[in-house]
């Protein structure tokens, strides 16, 4: 019983793919009973492919002539194929109804198509509504109670545990604990947070229990900003599409009207008798029929999109190849884009009496005690080290670590936490760690227990060294934006939540000139739209839900295919799917190959079109020869877009 649901289900799901497969089949089965003589099989199957497959270019073109009394392409081509179909049961020329239903199929497809395009909008809302819980605990007279998000009112207190999503915007009233943020402000470590600190609805509580007052509304929070953003931007049409939408109205009307002409005025003008007329009237809308325009473009992109699977790019709709070949300006985003995302020992610099492996060893024996990221990070740096257990282990939350390694006390932490326990900072170290701070690094201090230190606490400890920690720089990013600099883009930046010195570092080792740093969702947003402006093209790489208003706004959002965001990768038009930044490149130069077929092939299909329209006017082609062009002229630009297989 599950087969006929599930087929019920693509059915319903797919109906515009399902009407154009039942329409091919339909013109073949049609087409081999015509070509056995049985024709009453084929006149039985032939209209039903017509009705399948045309049905909704009728509809569509018939509410446009009636409701915003505009003719377009959809009512021009039902009404070529049902006139190349008239035309062959008058002449007995049954081949004109399989032509007539090749056109009806070709546009079935591109409107099944169109279906898949349309449906991203309501995909990207769903995954980000998905990121907030649907309740929230709220204190009511001293106990906890769940209510739905929607009810929560300004002044209400709730209480999120850890390792808990924070359900809406709020100000912490009470705890402490460390926040996931690179979601939404795409900041590459945790933030410490405490009371007083504002956090954010869709960040990832850390190992502190907090609880927090609203002091905004639900629907006003920051991932609800994020999803109205990426809604609106969606649905903003590009100039693109705009000029495409008159163009096809115009079109449509400059061949009806001549049509109508040609059919009725010959007569009176140069006495044709209505016979020739009709005839050359019907001839004139097979070969002026747009199946070459359409399969000029169609074919191309498909084929670029089928060459940039086989290379790890998805372009998810063929508008993007084209947009992807006119990028002016380029926006990156920092964490997960350049960066890995995941932080990692960058540098161990050990003080004159120690070595590397002694400062990593005595951190990693304290550290793996630690639930903290940089914790994580300084115990996977000394994975090959044989650690040694510590015991007593404290951490002090925000500041550091303290424990007892083979029965010396060890100290990790800030410089403020450090000197807590040690006369005094090597100043050779003290300048070395400023420097790393200045390139954006996160610097933690290692000391342990003097020789002949008194009690603990008593500064009797000595520093052993400093770990730089950073989130690693891609590989292939300085490659990526020196090869994108010789391609022509006119603009590269990158947009961050970061701070400033952090961005500025990743900046520099990777060949960015411009940097905003410390960004809301809603101020990428912003960048993005002053780049058009000036640039109008431009393209936005993006990995976090941070990053989607930008990438629906930008004219191409790219998404990373690994460590991107469920909501990044629906809202982008490309996805890069093994996060390699270099195929960027390639993407810019399968859109520039697939613009130049384009435009090779429209050239070719006008062509053809004007030839024919002249032979047809001075009478030198009759109606076969007619179709040969047109179809001709449809098979060569198609075979001329599949180039871009190679």
């Amino acid at each position: 019983m599950l087969y006929p649901q599930r087929l019920g289900q693509f059915t319903r799901e797919h109906t515009d793919t399902v009407a154009a497969l039942l329409c091919g089949l339909l013109l073949f089965f049609g087409w081999f009973a015509l070509h056995l003589g049985w024709l009453g099989l084929a006149f039985l199957l032939l209209p039903a492919a017509y009705v399948i497959g045309g049905y909704e270019s009728a509809r569509e073109g018939l509410t446009t002539l009636f409701k915003e009394k505009e003719l377009d392409v959809d009512l021009l081509m039902i009404v070529a194929a049902i006139g190349a179909a008239s035309l062959g049961l008058w002449r007995r020329e049954y081949h004109l109804i399989i032509d007539g239903a090749i056109l009806i199929l070709i546009f079935a497809i591109s409107g099944a198509l169109e279906g898949y395009a349309m449906q991203r909008t309501e995909r990207s809302i769903r995954s980000l509504m998905s990121l907030t819980p649907d309740t929230a605990r709220v204190l009511l007279q001293g106990r906890e109670e769940e209510i739905p998000i929607s009810q929560l009112k300004v002044g209400d207190e709730i209480v999120v545990k850890p390792g808990e999503l924070i359900p809406t915007d709020g100000i912490i009233l009470s705890g402490y604990s460390t926040l996931n943020q690179a979601a939404i402000t795409g900041e590459s470590l945790p933030v410490e947070k405490t009371v007083g600190a504002e956090v954010f609805a869709g960040t990832l509580n850390g190992y502190g229990a907090l609880q927090i007052k609203v002091h905004k509304p639900a629907q006003s929070s920051l991932i609800q900003r994020v999803i109205r953003l990426v809604e609106q931007a969606q649905t903003e049409a590009p100039p693109s599409q705009e000029f495409i939408d008159r163009f096809e109205k115009g079109y449509a009307k400059v061949i009806v009207v001549a049509g109508v002409l040609l059919a009725t005025l010959p007569p009176f003008l140069w006495g044709w008798d209505w016979e020739t007329t009709i005839y050359r009237a019907l001839t004139f809308l097979v070969v002026a029929s747009p199946c070459a325009l359409m399969a000029a473009i169609m074919p191309t992109l498909l084929s670029g999109i089928a060459n940039g699977a086989r290379q790890g790019i998805l372009f998810k709709n063929g508008a993007q190849l084209e947009k992807i070949g006119k990028v002016r300006a380029i926006a990156f985003d920092k964490t997960g884009t350049l960066t890995t995302g995941q932080v990692q020992v960058f540098q161990v610099i050990a003080a004159s009496e120690y070595t590397q492996e002694n400062v990593l060893k005595a951190a990693a024996s304290v550290e793996s005690y630690s639930e903290h990221p940089i914790g994580k990070a300084i115990v996977q740096a000394a994975d090959d080290l044989d650690l040694v257990g510590a015991i007593q282990v404290q951490a002090i939350p925000g500041q550091g670590i303290v424990g007892i390694a083979q029965e010396q006390q060890i100290i990790v932490g800030n410089a403020v936490f450090v000197q807590q326990y040690v006369t005094n900072l090597p100043e050779e170290l003290r300048k070395m760690a400023q420097s790393l701070e200045q390139e954006g690094k996160t610097v933690v201090w290692v000391a342990q227990e003097g020789r002949g230190a008194g009690e603990q606490g008593s500064r009797g400890a000595e520093v052993m060294g400093v770990i730089a920690i950073a989130d690693q720089v891609r590989w292939q990013a300085a490659a990526t934006i020196t090869r994108l600099k010789q391609l022509g883009i006119e603009q590269i930046v990158m947009l961050t939540g970061d701070n400033e010195e952090t961005a500025q570092s990743v900046a520099k080792a990777v060949g960015i000139d411009r940097v905003y740093a410390q960004l809301l969702p809603e101020d990428k947003l912003d960048v993005i739209r002053l780049l058009q402006q000036k640039y109008q093209t431009v393209a936005m790489v993006g990995d976090g839900i941070n990053d989607a208003p930008a990438l629906a706004q930008a004219s191409v959002g790219i998404a990373m295919g690994i460590s991107g965001s469920d909501v990044a990768l629906e809202t982008a038009d490309i996805v890069l799917m093994a996060d390699k930044l270099e195929k960027i490149a390639v993407a810019i130069h399968l859109g520039r190959r697939s613009q130049s077929i384009v435009k090779q092939n429209i050239f070719v299909a006008l062509g053809f079109i004007v030839l024919l329209l002249m032979g047809n006017f001075l009478g030198s082609i009759n109606l076969p020869i007619g179709v040969i062009g047109h179809e001709g002229s449809t098979v060569l630009v198609t075979l001329s877009g599949l180039r871009l297989l190679k």
